[in-house]
């Protein structure tokens, strides 16, 4: 069983900051399950282009306002909270955040923590081994 709360993630390898979104990884590939699972904050007035390539990313919106842009369509969705969005087909997409938007996201397959968004907005895709996953723990 594990049991984990976003204060014990706060300051650790498992708190994520980049530019326009904060992201605190409650579950990664190190704990051995076949998910990985974010609370992400995308901060007020930001624009974040993103493609996930090698993942599915399922997100599920906790709180404030803003848009889903799928960029291959055009098709452009409100975002708050209540609203889940699945990425199966590795859409090109951007997050207009009007207010900040906490975001519930969950990756498969699940992330390491160390993936960084490419030129492209895209994570790589990175395999941990158990004794890599053991000695991340």
């Amino acid at each position: 069983m594990i049991v984990r709360t976003l204060a014990e993630i706060k300051g650790t390898d498992r708190d994520v900051q980049a530019e326009t979104w904060n992201s605190q990884r409650l579950l990664l590939a190190r704990d051995g399950q076949r998910f990985s699972m974010h609370e992400t904050i995308l901060y007020a007035g930001t624009e974040t282009a993103m493609w996930y390539a090698n993942h599915v990313e399922a997100v599920y919106c906790v709180g404030g306002e803003g848009d889903l842009v799928n960029d291959e369509t055009g098709e452009v969705h409100p975002l708050r909270d209540g609203t889940l969005y699945l990425l199966d087909g590795h859409e090109h997409h951007r997050i207009i955040a009007r207010e900040d938007l906490r975001m519930v996201c969950v990756f498969d397959p699940p992330v390491t923590g160390r993936e960084v968004h490419d030129e492209t907005g895209a994570y790589p895709l990175i395999i941990e081994d158990s004794a890599e996953a053991e000695a991340a723990s």
